[in-house]
């Protein structure tokens, strides 16, 4: 088996892991993470909340398991399947976004609208206590979009160019982001480095995501809204993923919102109808397309690589 068919191998089986199995939270490494990530930021917080103390919590929270992975990955000419295939598999969050998605959509179809609100609090930042029917597919919609690039997408690609220690680099990257990433008096200056990083990681797979989502559906509008619409956009990698997606979608997208007690006008996104529960189950059915794309396109090089090299 050639190195570039062994690389699409364990990309469908980490692929595969995702679907049949999901995230498992009570022992999910991300978990023991996020308690590292709490006490490095205690230890260097003490020293100085600065950029640079930020950057070098930054290092000594992510430093030491892209280390180890490495350090496994290469104790044994066979170790790379299992490390590589178990990193891409943790760093995968496919089945836990469309169980997320699924979780908005069935009470919201319903007419149980607090069931709702409450659902779409637990996967996005914004306050839901006030938001109607068509705020909560809104919320929805946006976050599957989104969270298809930083969930699914950004692993495969990083996974693809790096292995195992790439897609770990990235899922530890966006995690920190998550963690520290905030415009918050606590975390403007200490969270610089994370949200930077994070920006610079998901710069190519955030437009790869967004092309994926443009082919996959209204094409011509799709890349319509991400040249016009995308540069207002307040993430210089939400924006491009959104706006296509939106526009994929045939949906409006955007608008007001309450972020930590405070309202805030959002450029619209996309273009067409109003988004409901439906919108919701089209933006994980153009997730779940992207996928079976990237899996055929990537095999389609394999082997175009293996002939070359044959």
């Amino acid at each position: 088996m050639s190195v570039f068919t062994l690389i699409v191998f364990k990309l469908a089986a980490g692929l595969l892991l995702d679907r049949l199995f999901g995230e498992v939270p009570r022992y999910h490494p991300l978990v023991g993470f996020g308690r590292w990530s709490n006490a490095v930021e205690a230890r260097v917080r003490a020293w100085s909340a600065s950029r640079l103390a930020g950057m070098l919590a930054w290092l000594l929270a992510v430093g030491p398991w892209v280390g180890l992975a490495l350090l496994v990955r290469d104790m044994h000419p066979l170790a790379h399947w299992p490390v590589d295939i178990a990193l891409l598999y943790f760093a995968l969050g496919g089945r836990s976004l469309t169980e997320h998605a699924e979780a908005i959509a069935l009470p919201l179809e319903a007419g149980k609208l607090d069931e709702a609100r409450q659902r779409t609090g637990w996967i996005v930042s914004r306050d839901t206590s006030v938001l109607d029917a068509e705020g909560v597919a809104r919320a929805g919609t946006e976050s599957v979009l989104e969270n298809g690039n930083d969930a699914v997408f950004g692993a495969l690609f990083w996974f693809l160019l790096a292995g195992g220690p790439g897609v770990l680099l990235f899922r530890l990257a966006n995690t920190l982001d998550a963690m520290w990433g905030y415009r918050t008096q606590q975390y403007l200056r200490f969270g610089w480095a994370a949200a930077r990083i994070d920006d610079l990681l998901n710069a190519l797979p955030a437009r790869l995501t967004a092309l994926t989502y443009a082919v996959l559906g209204r094409t011509r509008q799709a890349l319509e809204c991400w040249r016009r619409q995308a540069p207002s956009w307040d993430s210089p990698n939400a924006g491009p993923v959104m706006a296509a997606g939106a526009g994929a979608l045939d949906l409006k997208l955007g608008g007001a919102a309450i972020y930590h007690g405070q309202e805030e006008i959002r450029p619209q996104l996309g273009e067409g109808s109003a988004p409901d529960a439906r919108a919701i189950r089209a933006a994980v059915s153009l997730v779940r397309r992207g996928i079976l794309l990237w899996l055929a396109v990537a095999g389609l090089i394999a082997l175009a690589l293996e002939r070359l090299h044959a």
